[in-house]
């Protein structure tokens, strides 16, 4: 469904993805692991046509899209949660769905706004509460809604967990199992490996702009330099 083809991006003089490739089949979760400065959240502004790739392809079910500029690769059929959740601070937490579904013009957004108030009830008690004054989990649970909003065949999550406590990032994984058992694609970028992988399908581990490792969720559970460098375990 999502190819991503020999990709190399570049800031400046800094060579940030070194010719990576990777593959998201259609319903599948694939996680995308890596430490800070990896490329991991890179990898994915490229795929949201966010940033170009000096080299390399990507392609959504066989047509190179690298080229279209972010709101056509969201017409296309994927939207992108972003790392720090980038949400709409002065305005309410219905406002900020209605955004989501910006380049819509059918009928029925509403009930995708009750959809994502069922996957999130919380979101439903704050729907006219100011987003900015929200809880950490409550506004990463109003970006993963906002995207959904766009109606994605593919879901780019990137850090859901980052900065949660416990139990609401066990919370936030089951519904992204929910979502993806819903029908939606997922390629997820996630530092909380053991999480990510207990709901994924395959991975990919990504070190300073390259893969040097993937499989399925299972394999990489298993690795040693996974298990040791990924998931606190000795080898």
């Amino acid at each position: 469904m999502l190819e991503v083809e020999n990709i190399h991006v570049f800031y400046g003089k800094i060579h940030a993805l070194k010719g990576i490739s990777l593959q998201v089949g259609k319903g599948e979760i694939v996680a995308l692991l890596g430490n800070n400065g990896a490329g991991k959240t890179t990898t994915l502004k490229t795929i949201s046509a966010l940033l170009r790739p000096r080299s390399g392809r990507v392609l959504l079910e066989g047509e190179p899209v690298h080229g279209l500029p972010p709101h056509e690769i969201v017409s296309r059929g994927v939207a992108h949660a972003p790392e720090g959740r980038k949400i709409f601070n002065r305005l309410t937490v219905t406002e900020n769905l209605e955004m989501g579904a910006y380049l819509r013009s059918d009928g029925t957004i509403w009930e995708d706004v009750e959809r994502v108030f069922t996957l999130f009830p919380r979101l439903k008690e704050r729907r006219a509460q100011v987003a900015g004054t929200l809880s950490g989990g409550e506004q990463q649970m109003l970006a993963i809604g906002r995207a959904l909003m766009a109606r994605p065949r593919i879901l780019l999550l990137d850090e859901p967990s980052m900065g949660l406590a416990p139990i609401l990032v066990e919370q936030i994984f089951e519904t992204v199992r929910d979502i993806n058992q819903q029908g939606t694609t997922i390629l997820l970028v996630e530092q909380n490996a053991a999480m990510a992988l207990s709901i994924a399908h395959r991975g990919y581990v990504l070190e300073t702009g390259t893969i040097p490792l993937s499989g399925s969720a299972v394999e990489l559970q298993e690795h040693p330099d996974v298990k040791r460098a990924y998931l606190g375990e000795g080898a």
